[in-house]
């Protein structure tokens, strides 16, 4: 910076002085520079100012480029075009950005992802949603506390055809206390991702099976078709109970596996099954939440019975199954 200052108190200078003096000091810097690039290394190196020095020379006068001697023409010429793009990159730069996220939307965010560990960004994303606030879900990604738990798998596969008219039912078998093994029937409406019937028993018979598919849909319109798996416990009775309803069997790979996977990891996988009357009672309250106040991504990040977005109130969380999860609402 100091020879850039003296460089242009030097020219000031120049501008009182004869022309004679000027050539005799032209000449002899020229003689210096000769003698010094003759013991100077091949490849010289330059500053940012000498950069800049040399590119505002060659905009003030283009015929500077025949006096130079330690340094290409060229290299000054591409010095100049660095410049030019960089002055006119500097001139375009964005002057704003995305709105930063409110300082509480940033807290909420941390203290539900705190109090439902076992929530995801989507499933947070969908909750705020409900709440009237409208951040996208890369935010909630952003500002959710960072558990230890790897970050859940989700389905590639599900039905998208027909899916009103399609019902899935399928077993799932749960371990109690007292080492015994309790199976419990889920069956599941596609429209919406709404659990019709969770029934717990000690002896699954095809007898209790139609029993359950009728109790479901006992004031509902049945499905046109519903998809099973090839257990044997699907005897004669349920296929003949199915016929009588109007339901065409399409026995194949179950369907149910994501709403029992949910089963399990939200509800099942955090507590210790007493007996039948517990596992009755955890299941109502599991279908409660899953039906009414559970987001999903089937549903656009709704619950199958549709909530109502508030805006206004204050946010109060109510715990659901004992803490485990937390249903949030504007009072």
């Amino acid at each position: 910076m100091k020879d850039a200052f003296s460089l242009i108190w030097l020219a000031l200078i120049g501008l009182f002085r004869s022309r004679a003096s000027l050539q005799v000091e032209i000449l002899t810097l020229r003689h210096q520079l000769n003698v010094l690039r003759r013991k100077s290394p091949q490849r010289l190196t330059f500053t940012s100012i000498d950069r800049l020095g040399f590119a505002g020379l060659y905009r003030l006068a283009p015929g500077m480029l025949d006096a130079l001697a330690i340094v290409k023409p060229e290299t000054v010429i591409r010095w100049h075009r660095a410049g030019f793009r960089a002055c006119w990159r500097w001139k375009s730069r964005p002057r704003g950005g995305r709105p930063k996220t409110p300082l509480e939307i940033r807290h909420l965010i941390r203290e539900v992802s705190l109090a439902n560990p076992l929530w995801g960004a989507p499933r947070i994303h969908g909750e705020l949603l409900k709440l009237g606030i409208d951040v996208g879900q890369t935010t909630v990604a952003k500002y959710m506390a960072r558990g230890r738990r790897p970050p859940s798998q989700g389905w590639k596969t599900f039905l998208h055809n027909h899916a009103d008219g399609i019902a899935s039912m399928d077993l799932f078998v749960v371990p109690t206390i007292s080492f015994r093994l309790l199976y419990g029937l889920l069956i599941l409406q596609h429209d919406r991702r709404q659990i019709l019937r969770l029934g717990v028993t000690a002896h699954p018979t095809a007898e209790w099976i139609s029993r359950q598919l009728t109790e479901a849909y006992g004031w509902k319109v049945e499905p046109r078709y519903i998809i099973r798996d090839r257990d044997a416990v699907y005897g004669d009775v349920f296929i003949r109970r199915l016929r009588a309803m109007g339901i065409r069997d399409r026995p194949t790979a179950g369907y149910s596996e994501r709403a029992i996977g949910s089963i399990r990891r939200e509800c099942l996988d955090h507590v210790v099954v007493f007996g039948e009357r517990h596992q009755s009672h955890l299941l109502r309250s599991y279908t409660t939440y899953y039906s009414a106040a559970r987001t999903h991504l089937s549903v656009n990040k709704d619950a199958p019975s549709p909530r109502t977005i508030h805006s206004a109130g204050r946010i109060l969380p109510t715990p659901v199954l004992g803490g485990l999860h937390h249903l949030y609402e504007r009072v």
